[in-house]
C-alpha cells in the first residue's frame, strides 16, 4: 500500500498516470492532503467516486491513532500520544506549542532514541525503531489539523514552524527526514520556507558532514550542554565516539560550507553546567564561529536526579557570552512542563 504522506507532489503525479487517472485530480488530492488535511479518502468529496476507490484499495492516508492528547495548564501547548501502525504499535510525541504570531509543531523522527543522554527521557527509554517519511509528515498534518479550522487573517490558526526536536536523533533517519522535509516545504502545501524548519543534533558527525555537502534548506542546532570532552561525554554518550574536537571541526565545516549559523543548545543544569566558568568556556569554544546559543533550563524526568539553573544563573550566563565573547543567546520559553511537554520529557507510554 502507497503511503501517500510519503510521496512528494511530483511522485503522486507520477502514480496517477499509472493509473490512468487525470493529473488534476492528483493536484486536488494534493489540496486534500495538506490544505484539508483530510482524514478520509470519503471527505475528499470533489474527487470522483473512482479516483476515491482506487486510493481506498491501493494507498492509505496514515493519520495516527491518537492514543491520548494531553492539554498544559499554559494554555499554550498540546501533547498528542500517537499510535503508529506495525510491529508493536510503537507510539511517539508531537507537540503543538504556540507563541506570538506563529505556531510550532516539534516532531518525532524515532520511536525511542539510541543516544542515551543522561537528562532525556526519550533517551532513558531505548530504542524501537526508526519513522517513515510519510510518519514524519503524519505529524505534522496531525496538528495542521489540530488547528482547524484555519483563518488566513490569523496567524495562530495556521502551522508556520517545524522542529525536528522530538523523540529521536534525526540525522541517523537522515533519507527519511529530508524527504520528509522535501514533502513539507512544498508550495503547493505547507509551504514552509527554509527559515521555518530545525533540525536538532546530539552531534553525529557524518551526518553533519552530509547535510553541509548537500546542502540541505534546514536550520541545524547542536545539543552542546558541555564545553569540554569530559564534562560532554559523561552527559550524552555519543560523544565518545565522537569527540567535542571532531565535532567542532565538523560545525566549522558546515558553517563554511553553507553560511549558516548554528543554534547550539545548552541544557541548564544548577551547580553542573550553569556557572561563570562554564559561560566563558563555551564562549571560548564557539568565539568566532557563526553561532548562536539556545539556554534551556533542565526540564525534570524521571531518570534524571539534576536540578534546573535558576533564572538570575540564566541570565548572568547571557550576560557573560554576550559582554565577554560577542555571542548572541536566547533563554528558551519553557512549554507543557506539566504534562511532559518540553524538551528532553518526551517518552512515549507503553500500552496504550
Amino acid at each position: 500500500m502507497l503511503d501517500l504522506h510519503g510521496l512528494t507532489r511530483d511522485e503522486i503525479r507520477v502514480q496517477f498516470s499509472r493509473w490512468r487517472l487525470s493529473p488534476v485530480h492528483a493536484d486536488r488530492l494534493w489540496y486534500h492532503l495538506y490544505l484539508r488535511c483530510a482524514a478520509s479518502f470519503d471527505a475528499m468529496d470533489d474527487l470522483p467516486a473512482r479516483v476515491r476507490a482506487r486510493l481506498a484499495a491501493e494507498a492509505t492516508l496514515g493519520p495516527p491513532r491518537v492514543a491520548r492528547e494531553m492539554h498544559s495548564s499554559d494554555g499554550f501547548t498540546r501533547k498528542f500520544l500517537l499510535a503508529l501502525a506495525g510491529a508493536g504499535q510503537p507510539v511517539v510525541e508531537t507537540v503543538l506549542m504556540r507563541f506570538t504570531g506563529r505556531v510550532t509543531a516539534c516532531l518525532s523522527s524515532q520511536a525511542g532514541c539510541a543516544m542515551g543522554c543522561v537528562f532525556c527521557a526519550t533517551g532513558q527509554m531505548g530504542f524501537q525503531r526508526n519513522l517513515t517519511a510519510g510518519e514524519i509528515v503524519a505529524q505534522a498534518v496531525h496538528v495542521a489539523r489540530a488547528l482547524q479550522p484555519r483563518r488566513d487573517d490569523d496567524p495562530q490558526s495556521r502551522l508556520r514552524n517545524i522542529v525536528l526536536m522530538g523523540m529521536g536523533e534525526p540525522l541517523l533517519n537522515y533519507d527519511a527526514v529530508m524527504r520528509a522535509v522535501e514533502i513539507m516545504r512544498d508550495t503547493a502545501g505547507f509551504a514552509l520556507g527554509s527559515d521555518r524548519i530545525t533540525l536538532s543534533t546530539v552531534g553525529i558527525v557524518p551526518g553533519i558532514i552530509r547535510l553541509a555537502s548537500e546542502p540541505r534548506p534546514v536550520h541545524l542546532a547542536v545539543s552542546l550542554h558541555a564545553a569540554t570532552q569530559e564534562e560532554r561525554a559523561a552527559l550524552v554518550p555519543p560523544a565518545r565516539k565522537w569527540p567535542l574536537d571532531e565535532l567542532m571541526r565538523a560545525c566549522r565545516h558546515y558553517s563554511e560550507r553553507t553560511g549558516r549559523r548554528i543554534f547550539y543548545e545548552w541544557t541548564l543544569i544548577e551547580g553542573k553546567n550553569d556557572r561563570e566558568s562554564d559561560a566563558r568556556a563555551v564562549g571560548r569554544l564557539l568565539k568566532g564561529t557563526r553561532a548562536q546559543v539556545n539556554l534551556i533550563p533542565l526540564n525534570p524526568t524521571a531518570g534524571y536526579g539534576g536540578a534546573p539553573a535558576g533564572r538570575e544563573a540564566a541570565r548572568h550566563f547571557q550576560k557573560i557570552l554576550a559582554d565577554e565573547f560577542a555571542l548572541p543567546s536566547t533563554v528558551r520559553q519553557r512549554r507543557g512542563i506539566d504534562i511532559a511537554a518540553g524538551c528532553g520529557q518526551l517518552a512515549g507510554a507503553a500500552g496504550v
